[in-house]
Parts: structure tokens; sequence; C-alpha cells
């Protein structure tokens, strides 16, 4: 382990990767018109999507996108679009060959698009589905404008040692030569997936899963109001987010069972419950287990962080690659509204709770978990609540100079 944290030291401190606080571009004492930026999307519904959408939009880019929708189990509800939207085709959950396709299709479709194609600063492709959909688009657009490949997560295809694996890895390198610049949300998917597998050694910005709250404001409760549970309550145990980690799951269900009438767990977000079939059993079989469905984003969130003592945000579900790599947005939505946080050590977000944020437990079990909560006291949460509450705004919320500098990084070279 320790040879790892020497390693990732010296990459942090000698590679590209950079986390700029300002724009590039800002400070020439002129008022150029906005960025036309083309955002290219897997799925016009995904929250994530459209809160960047906004993001972009509220930071002051002329916004175009041109995005897909993804059907199936767990689907997200029809969204209210408010920028302007070329609609690329449908994909489906957890459906390689139909998405292969769509790509297809997509790709087909292109041209009768052409005229909305044109007249762009930047393009921005999320995912290597719309990665490859934007380099096509791009050779069709003059002047071709800088693509940058913004990737939040590395999908198991693309560590998988077989012939698929090499196969999806050397289309993806097709892609990426290219491509003018990378934004990642950890700084492990370089060190470990996009430097060493893929030979990357072009311009890296890092853009985390923070907060994006836009100029509205989501006050954050004083440090003051950290006040401890009262004795012999249970702790309060949340899960938040997009929740389809089976291992996740069944830990938090055994420690539920271990710890009885000791704890509560309660679960926020959109159940996948393709990746979680037992998920309603499992609550079923565990009275102190309890699924209080979707919510609000930011809106919902005040209320739930403040309900919670601590907040499960360990990712397991490609373990060893993806998981392990990854800084999920729980963090950051914990941290702004004074939750603790509880992750495995030895991976990227246990590095990261482990240096402030919270706990790391040693290994991702039941027994570990158990552990730290029958350790920790009410008085030793609530201090880290403070804590949290006490760090800055930044450190858990995106600003447009972040968003900015990450965009317009590959025009400085142009």
């Amino acid at each position: 382990m320790s040879q790892r944290l020497e390693r990732t030291a010296r990459y942090r401190k000698e590679s590209s990767l950079t986390q700029s606080p300002v724009s590039p571009l800002a400070g020439s004492g002129t008022q150029a018109p906005p960025l036309r930026l083309l955002f290219f999307g897997y799925d016009s519904a995904e929250p994530s999507h459209i809160r960047r959408i906004r993001a972009y939009t509220d930071c002051g880019f002329d916004v175009r996108a041109a995005t897909m929708r993804r059907d199936g189990p767990a689907a997200q509800p029809e969204p209210e679009v408010f920028w302007d939207n070329i609609h690329l085709g449908t994909t489906r959950h957890a459906a390689l060959g139909q998405r292969l396709r769509a790509i297809a299709g997509a790709v087909a479709a292109l041209p009768r698009y052409r005229k909305r194609l044109s007249g762009f600063d930047v393009i921005v492709a999320r995912n290597l589905d719309m990665l490859a959909i934007a380099t096509v688009a791009r050779a069709m657009m003059r002047p071709a404008p800088p693509l940058i490949y913004e990737c939040l997560d590395i999908h198991g295809l693309m560590t998988n040692p077989g012939r698929k694996g090499r196969m999806a890895r050397a289309f993806e390198r097709r892609l990426l030569a290219r491509t003018a610049a990378l934004i990642v949300s950890s700084p492990a998917f370089v060190e470990n997936y996009f430097a060493p597998m893929q030979g990357w050694t072009g311009p890296v910005t890092l853009m985390e899963n923070k907060l994006w709250l836009g100029s509205g404001t989501a006050s954050r409760p004083p440090p003051d109001t950290a006040k401890p549970r009262a004795a012999g309550d249970a702790v309060v145990l949340g899960w938040v987010g997009s929740l389809r980690c089976a291992r996740s799951l069944a830990i938090l269900a055994e420690t539920a069972r271990r710890l009885g009438d000791g704890i509560e767990v309660r679960m926020h977000g959109i159940v996948h419950h393709h990746a979680l079939p037992d998920f309603d059993a499992t609550l079923a079989a565990h009275p102190n287990m309890r699924y209080l469905g979707p919510y609000a984003y930011p809106g919902g969130l005040a209320d739930i962080y403040a309900d919670c003592d601590l907040v499960w945000s360990q990712d397991l579900w490609q373990w060893g690659t993806n998981s392990t790599w990854l800084l999920p947005n729980r963090i950051y939505e914990a941290g702004y509204y004074g939750c603790p946080s509880v992750a495995v050590a030895g991976t990227e977000t246990g590095r990261r709770v482990g240096g402030g944020l919270g706990w790391a437990i040693p290994a991702p079990s039941a027994e570990d978990l158990c552990a730290l909560l029958s350790r920790l006291d009410a008085q030793d949460i609530a201090a880290q609540r403070r804590m949290l509450l006490s760090r800055p705004d930044a450190d858990f919320r995106q600003t447009c100079a972040e968003i900015r500098a990450a965009v317009e990084q590959p025009l400085l070279t142009r």
C-alpha cells in the first residue's frame, strides 16, 4: 500500500493533470461572444447530464446538446428539456449489443443534422459511446473544433484482459488520437488507466463530481448546530444516490442484522433493480432498513443529510478497477451538508474520506463496518460534522471558474 501511495504522490506532482481554479481565457479585457459548446451525452434524462448542461449554460456557454435516451428498468423520468437538443436515438440499460447498434444508427443519422452541427468552438463528449459519435460529427465540421473526452467512469469492458477488452481499448486509443484534452472526475483514472494502459500523454483536467448549485443558494447549517444525538438513539447510516451496488446492499443488510436496534439504514435515490434483484426482499427481511424513494436535486439533499449521522460512500460494483478508482458525488454532497462519509481504505474514495471527510474501514465487510459503528460515539460524529461544516464551500461545490477552465483548456494551444 505504501508503494502505491508513493507512486500516486509522484504522479500527481509530475503529471500534466491540473485542476485550475480560474478560467485560462479570463482577463483579456474585451467582451467576447460566448463560446459555442456542443455536448454529447448518453442519456438526456440522466440527472448528472442535466446538471452539467445547466452548468455550462449558467457559466456563459452557448450550448447545444446531442443526446440519446436510455430506456429500461432503471430509466429516469422524461426530462424537461430546457436546452437546444438533437435526439440521437434510444439505448437500453445493460444491453451492449443494442447500444452498439444504436451508436451505428446515430452515426448514420448525423448527415441530416449537418447544419445544426456547425459553428461550434468546442465539443465535449461524455463517455466512450458519445466520443465515437462526436468524432464522426467533428469530421463533418469545417473548421473542426477541439474535442474533449469527459470520463466519469471506466467501464468494466475497458479493463477486461480478454479479446473483447483488447479490442475496446484499441478502439478507444484510435479515438483518443483525435481528442484534444481529457476531463476526469478522479486522478486515479489517469494513474491507473489512461496513462499506463492507453498511453495518454495529452492535457488532463480534474473536474470532480462536486455539487452544482449554480447562482442559487443552498445554505449550509452553521457548525455550531452540529449537536450529538440523544443517548440511546440508533445510528442513522444513509445510502444516497444511484443504488445499484449489490455488494454494498449486502454489507448494509448484514450490518443492520448484527446491530439491530442500534442502527437504522436509510436509502434515498433511484434503485437499479436489474443490478439489485433482491432489493425488496432484503428490505422486507430487515425492519431497520428503509427505502425513502427518489429525491429532488439539489433541494432534497439538505434534509436527507441532516437526518443521517453517517453516509455509506463506497462503490463496490466494479471492485479492483472503476469502483476502486472513482470519487463519487456522495462525498461532496454529504460533506457540504456536514454528514461524515464511510469508505474503504486502499481506494481513491477511502483516501479522500480518510483525509478529513469521515472514516475509512480496512476492508469492504460488515465486520469492519460494525466495528467502526460500535467504536464511534455521538460526540465523535458531532465533532466530525462540525469540522465539515467549517470547511469552505469550494471544497464541495463546483464553480464556473473550474468549469470554464476545463472546457477552454484546449483552445489555448490552437
